[in-house]
């Protein structure tokens, strides 16, 4: 299997590269205005106030990829907010891979969420700070899907790998297709330490950026893959060394939840993917 090397390599798939303009790749769904596409389709802002949040979709369906998004998120006192960016297949048995930034209160940092759902069932979740200010700039956020791993990158650097472990009965994302969602919502019921700090509504409407989206991915199309015939580089991928020791950097200095460590969460015992190197 090829190597994943660090920082990670740009990867074209000519067929199914596919890279910036907002109007062409995305659809905002749903806030009465609040999500605006801006600078000739180069700028995405969503924005939350105390009536609604609002959220956009990609136009395609993936399966299998490389995905990219440049976020800013909201400044300030972000207590109470969420914003989600995250692949989504639809319906009960739905598979789900998940970045979710939980707001704070100005000074405090940010909590990253991390959680894949497969067949319905979530309940991995791995929680990071981070090692900048992720409100100052832009910061770019991937995720690495391809049948074998599922990778979170923060700037390039990996900070989660969800691998295939199917043979050890431990199901994986690899049949449904899925579509890109970002949503900017109120969630102050837990999003800021466990509920116990509410949303500041003098300081709506809170607003996250987005530019520089970039997806070498293949494109699901009337049950069928762009990828059928012609494979790129992530197809194969993995961390080598250097991916995994820059992963356990960040685990160790920045991860403040793990799943696989939590046992008054899981009495009966740990998930089983937690035990499998």
């Amino acid at each position: 299997m090829a190597s994943l090397v660090f920082p990670l390599l740009a990867c074209f798939l000519m067929a199914t590269a596919s890279a910036g303009n907002f109007y062409q790749e995305f659809d905002i769904t749903w806030g009465d205005g609040r999500g605006k596409i801006l600078d000739n389709g180069q700028l995405l802002t969503l924005a939350l106030d105390k009536a609604s949040g609002s959220g956009f979709q990609s136009k395609n369906e993936y399966l299998f990829g490389k995905i990219d998004m440049q976020l800013k998120l909201v400044p300030g006192n972000s207590a109470g907010t969420v914003t989600a960016y995250y692949l989504s297949s639809q319906g009960p048995t739905h598979d789900e891979i998940d970045f979710e930034f939980l707001g704070n209160l100005s000074g405090e940092p940010y909590t990253l969420h991390t959680n894949v759902f497969t067949q319905g069932k979530g309940n991995r979740e791995m929680q990071f700070h981070l090692w900048f200010n992720p409100t100052e700039d832009f910061h770019t956020y991937s995720i690495l899907w391809n049948p074998e791993h599922v990778i979170f990158m923060v700037d390039g650097t990996p900070i989660r790998d969800f691998k295939n472990m199917e043979s050890k009965g431990v199901a994986f994302p690899k049949s449904q297709p899925m579509r890109i969602y970002s949503s900017l919502w109120n969630a102050d019921d837990w999003a800021t330490q466990g509920g116990r700090v509410k949303t500041d509504w003098t300081k709506a409407p809170f607003t996250a950026s987005y530019r520089n989206f970039n997806a070498d991915a293949c494109i699901w199309s009337s049950g069928t893959s762009s990828c059928n015939s012609q494979k790129s580089d992530w197809w194969n991928q993995e961390l080598d060394s250097t991916g995994q020791e820059r992963m356990r950097w960040a685990q160790e200095n920045y991860m403040i939840y793990n799943y696989c460590t939590d046992l008054k969460r899981f009495p009966q015992g740990l998930p089983p993917e937690c035990s499998i190197a």
